[in-house]
């Protein structure tokens, strides 16, 4: 899984390509770790590259989720396709995460 980040101001927007499975869950926490402790909280989740997300995926963003929620923080996510939103959906997992159409008015909630 590639995963790219660019700064918008004092956020980083990370956007992994690829689907969010077992094999690049642990990767995909990592990079989320390593930016949430450097951008202090402030990033999003650009998810318009990716296809599908398995259990594992779930896991690592509602882990991800759980470790932001602890220092009252949200997980940001943005460009979820409908595939990805019916699985949050389907799992009753949409509350745990804010949602953004794209990443431009994900970074500006932060304002």
């Amino acid at each position: 899984m590639k995963i790219t980040e660019q700064r918008q101001g004092a956020v980083s927007v990370l956007k992994p390509e690829g689907a969010l499975v077992e094999d690049c869950a642990n990767l995909f926490r990592q990079r989320i770790r390593t930016a949430f402790t450097e951008s202090l909280g402030r990033f999003v989740v650009d998810l318009s590259a990716v296809p599908f997300v398995d259990s594992v995926g779930l896991e690592a963003l509602v882990g991800l989720s759980e470790e932001m929620g602890r220092s009252g923080q949200t997980l940001r996510l943005c460009a979820a396709n409908k595939t990805v939103r019916e699985v949050l959906e389907l799992t009753d997992l949409t509350t745990l995460f804010d949602h953004f159409e794209d990443a431009n008015t994900a970074v500006r909630s932060f304002l």
